[in-house]
């Protein structure tokens, strides 16, 4: 069924409404990441610059070596665990507005993780928004998503396929939680494979403590206290060590990274692994990571959402990045929308791919 919806939304149906950007477009697409010479600045750089403005910081958006960052004040601790004490971060609150050589910037939330911000750029009346990545839907862990109009929208397409269509988030915390009780039941221990920051938050704010007792890895952990401390409540939660994973076999929930090795894993058996993640939508993945629950909880927006989020902007071009971009440009131009892409390193990477080196 993948493969069909893939390859029909190449189909032509109709005129295309591509456009070529010009090499003074307010935002164009470098080698070093997306570029504003008006302002003189990058936006989520995939190397060293002298500034650059970051949407998040998952790793394919936020490169450690820049001279100067500015961040949305909601993710500066995060940003900071992630490149560095060192690095010097300048923040905004969302709706703040500065001024770099003319070019006024302001950040407004993304919905995808805590701190993850929209970047709009305005210069002599034109008005530009990169999404990063971002959600709609509801997320107790970070600020919800904010339309902001536009001219130009940049917008992710991670899931830019018609496949992809959200569950209700209330329907997948009754997933995760109901194989967790029937795990507690069989006497097997439940783990819980979430990327280290955002998703394992975000899972751990939907999970029911009634039923047991919650562990997470050293990665998991790290980005557990980094967001107490931004003011985030969560459960309570204990390091998984082999202490606490003998303490809560058969009865516990352990959140670790996709990355954990199957010797971590290995001092929680008898077990069953689960995986949250956009990918699990499709049977093939999920088959491919030989889990017995996948759950198809992801911090991107889906199909639908993408397209609501076009419409609701206004935005008259659209420039497709990090994802289908292909498919899902061919898709809007078909539609009468102007419409281009902007290839990035990570343009076909999906949801971030973690791999850990916390193995306590």
């Amino acid at each position: 069924m993948f493969t069909v919806l893939r390859d029909r939304i190449k189909e032509p149906r109709a005129a295309y409404h591509w456009f070529a950007m010009s090499e003074d477009a307010l935002i164009s697409s470098r080698e070093g990441g997306l570029y504003c010479a008006a302002g003189d600045f990058y936006i989520d750089a995939c190397q060293p610059v002298a500034r650059t403005i970051v949407t998040h910081a998952h790793s394919d958006h936020a490169c450690a070596g820049a001279g100067r960052y500015l961040t949305a004040a909601a993710g500066e601790r995060v940003l900071r665990k992630r490149i560095g004490a060192e690095a010097v971060i300048d923040s905004l609150q969302y709706g703040e507005q500065v001024d770099l050589n003319g070019v006024k910037i302001s950040l407004h939330p993304a919905g995808h993780v805590l701190g993850s911000a929209q970047v709009r750029v305005e210069y002599r009346g034109e008005v530009w928004v990169v999404t990063g990545d971002y959600k709609r839907q509801a997320d107790k862990t970070c600020a919800p998503f904010e339309v902001v109009p536009c001219h130009t929208l940049v917008t992710e397409c991670t899931f830019g396929l018609p496949i992809f269509r959200w569950r209700k988030t209330e329907e997948l915390a009754a997933e995760i939680n109901q194989w967790w009780r029937g795990n507690v039941s069989a006497g097997r221990t439940s783990v819980l494979l979430a990327y280290a920051l955002g998703k394992a938050q975000r899972v751990m704010s939907l999970l029911d403590p009634s039923i047991g007792p919650i562990l997470v890895h050293g990665a998991v952990q790290s980005m557990v206290e980094t967001y107490r401390a931004s003011g985030v409540s969560l459960p309570a939660a204990e390091h998984a060590n082999a202490e606490t994973a003998r303490a809560g076999k058969g009865r516990a929930l352990v959140i670790g990274p996709p990355g954990a090795s199957a010797l971590w894993m290995r001092k929680f058996n008898p077990l069953s692994v689960g995986i949250a993640s956009g990918w699990m939508a499709v049977r093939g993945f999920r088959r491919r990571k030989s889990a017995d629950m996948g759950c198809a909880l992801s911090d991107h927006a889906d199909w639908p959402d993408l397209l609501r989020t076009i419409r609701e902007t206004g935005a008259q071009r659209v420039i497709a990045t990090h994802g289908y971009t292909a498919q899902f440009a061919r898709y809007l131009a078909e539609t009468g929308l102007e419409t281009s892409v902007y290839a990035t390193r990570f343009s076909d990477a999906g949801e971030e791919d973690e791999t850990s080196a916390e193995e306590a």
